[in-house]
């Protein structure tokens, strides 16, 4: 783990793994879509060049709002947010917050079951976009 971050390997690359990635939370009854950027693409609109990178933000109110309604500072990291992008040595690599780390930073001490349903999705729907 780096930067409270959890960071894993993609056999595919930014779009193919993007792709799964989305497939899977489409097909979640209990997620939902709610933004999706190319910071890639935004950047070449400027004149910029930037590596493909594509963050998707998704969420499951019935999660969320009870952590919201413990702090709602939290709301400043929810929705859930994962990134796909090219590493400097041309890896596709997956990324997301760790949510252990959202709980201590907001100081959500009564809401275990949630967060560890949070982390466990988290990192069931990333392992199948990687997989």
């Amino acid at each position: 783990m780096e930067n409270n971050l959890i960071i894993k390997d993609s056999p595919y690359s930014v779009d193919i793994t993007y792709n799964n990635l989305t497939t899977i939370i489409n097909n979640n009854p209990n997620l939902k879509i709610l933004l999706e950027l190319d910071h890639s693409k935004n950047a070449a609109n400027a004149g910029l060049e930037l590596s493909p990178t594509k963050i998707i933000l998704f969420g499951n109110p019935k999660l969320g709002t009870p952590l919201m309604q413990t702090n709602p500072t939290i709301a400043i990291d929810l929705p859930q947010k994962i990134i796909i992008y090219a590493s400097e040595n041309g890896t596709t690599k997956i990324a997301y917050n760790n949510p252990l780390y959202l709980k201590e930073r907001h100081s959500i001490s009564d809401k275990d079951t949630i967060i560890n349903t949070i982390a466990d999705a988290l990192n069931n729907i990333t392992n199948k976009a990687i997989s």
